[in-house]
């Protein structure tokens, strides 16, 4: 079965941006980690590889275990006053922490 993942439109231009520069590994890598306030957090890199526990959205790479936790979520970018990042609106969330990054399921 195919695993699902929205990015929005923001979040698809701001990837191909980064991904284009030469300083940038080649993919938009996210990962979900122990730890962070709430349990979880979001991890956001770059990478030239492709493993073979990996997923690729087209510029994006996701390992299947960090998939299954963000499975149905929708990854955006988002630009504020204190700054711009990429947010994680993960259905499974029961709970997450003020700075966006750290969750609980």
């Amino acid at each position: 079965m195919e695993k699902k993942l929205e990015f929005t439109d923001r979040a698809k231009i701001q990837i191909e941006k980064i991904t284009k520069s030469e300083d940038v590994k080649k993919y938009f890598r996210i990962t979900v980690q122990g730890g962070g306030c709430s349990g979880f957090k979001y991890n956001f890199s770059f990478d030239n590889n492709v493993n073979k526990n990996d997923i690729l959205f087209d510029k994006t790479i996701i390992d299947i275990e960090s998939l299954n936790i963000i499975e149905g979520s929708t990854v955006d970018f988002k630009k504020e006053m204190v700054g711009e990042s990429f947010v994680i609106d993960n259905p499974k969330a029961s709970s997450s922490c003020g700075c966006g990054l750290s969750f609980s399921v």
